[in-house]
């Protein structure tokens, strides 16, 4: 089963530079729907059986025109959603990077939890268990070898990605994640495997025929140590804003 992994677009609270959280109306800005409409056009074509979505308002508008795409009906995962930012939701970053816990979330995150918020070794419980648990329900729906989208924030995906990776939660911050971007991970019966990451142009077309080989008996690759079966090259990084989602 292949979950992608889809950033939200850029939002308002993004280009102000401030810690948007949970916080009621914060949507795309141009430039973020821009973003989601060329998400739609890179994923419209793959056999994608569901779009699941944080509840946050920039994740709906961003998978709008994939469900549009698709004629699919998304639903909202309160397990995907933002991190609970307390006290820090709709601070700007330029205040954040001067207190005390900004050097903790950056050198071990899996200590920091924000005033009056969550602490994200929880965040990152949350994520995990609601991506493998939509990812075992669709599985035994749809086969091991459908796609499905989870639209959700840079925090929370460099979570997932760091527990597919087998990483400890103190080294997220060594993955980056920008508005729009795409992450790929295939769960297998024995683990994991990060088949994309960070990546915002590179061709997706290999997924459709990993599953297309798959329904009709052909094998994707010769083991799932292997090359990914497209051979396309690994995208490069893009550096995001480090310590938060914004």
């Amino acid at each position: 089963m292949t979950v992608i992994l889809l950033r939200h677009g850029r939002s308002s609270a993004n280009t102000a530079a401030t810690l948007a959280g949970r916080t009621p109306g914060v949507g795309l800005d141009e430039t973020g729907r821009a973003q989601a409409q060329r998400a739609a056009r890179r994923l419209g074509g793959l056999p994608i059986v569901a779009i699941i979505s944080s509840p946050q308002q920039r994740c709906i508008e961003t998978v709008g025109p994939l469900a549009e795409a698709h004629d699919m009906q998304p639903h909202t995962d309160e397990s995907l959603a933002e991190v609970d930012y307390g006290e820090w939701t709709g601070r700007a970053l330029s205040e954040l990077v001067a207190e005390p816990l900004w050097r903790v979330i950056q050198q071990q995150p899996s200590a920091a939890t924000f005033p009056g918020g969550e602490c994200l070794a929880a965040v990152q419980a949350r994520s995990v268990g609601a991506i493998r648990s939509h990812d075992a329900r669709l599985r035994a729906e749809h086969g091991e070898n459908a796609l499905w989208v989870a639209c959700t924030h840079g925090d929370v995906i460099k979570s997932i990605l760091a527990d597919a990776l087998g990483m400890h939660l103190d080294g997220f911050q060594r993955i980056a994640t920008v508005p729009g971007a795409i992450s790929v991970i295939r769960y297998t019966e024995a683990r994991p495997i990060v088949q994309h990451l960070n990546d915002t142009g590179s061709a997706l077309d290999g997924l459709a025929r990993n599953h297309r080989d798959a329904r009709e008996g052909r094998p994707e690759c010769a083991d799932d140590d292997g090359p990914s079966p497209d051979g396309a090259a690994a995208s490069p990084f893009t550096a995001g804003v480090p310590g938060g989602e914004i």
